[in-house]
């Protein structure tokens, strides 16, 4: 494996006896085949198997209704693009040239289904435990706290909710540039919080989704660091 690689397999906590399939799973369409869409498909089965027991075992008192809920919020594309940015697997996605021009590693949909692949290449390596084990790792800080996972809040009412409950000041967002054409623009927002400090750039179709995407990364920033 590449040095990069093999950080990226430190980072996650498990080491592939076949490094070919941790090659496969951040391997992009656009860079030719093999490619990781087969893995991602066997990964999203996975997730969602590995997910709904880990909610059982741990929210005994939760009915159904509120487990399938905890899990949709734990298993969608901004939770896995959040992981996918901490475990930093977007400097070892192999891309096309046309997705590394236009910044394919850090769409939150490509990065999600990394996210995908990268657990159906440990279920092929090492079966369901590895698989299982590696879930409940990257999942460990959400699964703790899932009133953070709560369905009716999006990033920027989450973000500006937690520093409201700190007496911070609010986040600041300020659009630094629009890309594209007019019928298919990208948009690139910056967002500055002044305690903890952080300024991170977030991209999307509008100007809303690249506000969206920049609170995520500020609140995966603070789940990172720990910080209360």
């Amino acid at each position: 494996m590449s040095p990069a690689a093999t950080a990226l397999a430190e980072r996650i906590g498990y080491r592939f006896e076949n490094a070919a399939l941790l090659v496969e799973a951040t391997t992009h369409r656009s860079f030719g085949t093999p490619h990781n869409e087969r893995l991602e498909f066997l990964g999203d089965a996975m997730l969602n198997l590995v997910v709904a027991k880990l909610t059982y075992e741990k929210f005994p008192a939760m009915q159904e209704g509120e487990l399938s809920r905890l899990r949709s919020n734990l298993v969608n594309q901004n939770v896995l693009a959040s992981i996918a940015e901490q475990v930093e697997i977007g400097s070892v996605l192999r891309l096309g040239e046309g997705e590394v021009k236009t910044g394919g590693a850090s769409r939150p949909s490509i990065l999600a289904d990394a996210i995908e692949s990268l657990i159906g290449a440990v279920f092929l390596d090492g079966g369901f435990d590895a698989a299982s084990g590696l879930v409940a790792r990257l999942l460990a800080t959400r699964l703790n706290a899932p009133e953070q996972n709560h369905p009716s809040k999006d990033a920027k009412t989450a973000l500006q909710e937690w520093q409201q409950a700190r007496r911070h000041a609010l986040p600041q967002y300020m659009v630094k540039r629009i890309e594209g054409a007019a019928h298919q623009q990208t948009f690139y927002v910056e967002c500055i919080t002044e305690r903890p400090a952080f300024k991170v750039e977030g991209r999307g179709a509008t100007r809303r989704a690249a506000e969206q995407d920049a609170a995520t990364k500020i609140l995966a920033k603070i789940q990172a660091k720990g910080i209360a």
